[in-house]
């Protein structure tokens, strides 16, 4: 589970009392890293109570944000978050900068549109090695964290339609 850093924030996960439903969007791209951020997620949810999590993947970061759209602006796939979950390293890759930045902008611009959080999970590093440190290694979990921030929101946004 997470790095003794994220301790206070596994901690801080709040108690839902009606139902939840979460959209993970993840990538093909990656996937052994995908995959383990997914996995840390559904291990909170789980944890939480939580089953209504359904995943879709998408063939690459780029197009994470196009799928969150069409699932919040879908009748019937309707859900409390979002969560965007993609690996991009930068290698000898020389798009790196413009898929961070093509993913990054998409998200943000769902945030301030959609009603519903979506949660950036989106890894952007220089080398697999620090893509692993981020799924349970000396910089926590990051699957672990989104899926936090995501009840967090949730709650949030519940509070306030109060």
């Amino acid at each position: 589970m997470a790095s003794i850093g994220n301790a206070a924030l596994l901690a801080s996960v709040p108690q839902l009392t009606t139902p939840v439903r979460i959209a993970i969007v993840k990538t093909a791209w990656n996937a052994a890293i995908t995959n383990e951020l997914e996995a840390g997620a559904k291990r909170v949810f789980a944890a939480a109570g939580i089953s209504d999590v359904h995943t879709y993947t998408v063939p690459g970061a780029v197009e994470v944000p196009y799928m969150v759209h069409q699932l919040a602006n879908s009748a019937y796939d309707y859900a409390d978050a979002y969560i965007a979950f993609a690996c991009v390293i930068k290698g000898d890759t020389p798009h790196f900068d413009y898929v961070c930045q093509s993913i990054t902008q998409g998200i943000t611009q769902l945030n301030i549109t959609l009603p519903s959080p979506v949660i950036y999970g989106v890894l952007t590093v220089l080398t697999d090695e620090q893509a692993q440190e981020r799924i349970g290694g000396k910089h926590g979990h990051k699957g672990e964290e989104a899926a936090i921030t995501a009840l967090q929101m949730i709650a949030a946004k519940r509070a306030l339609e109060r």
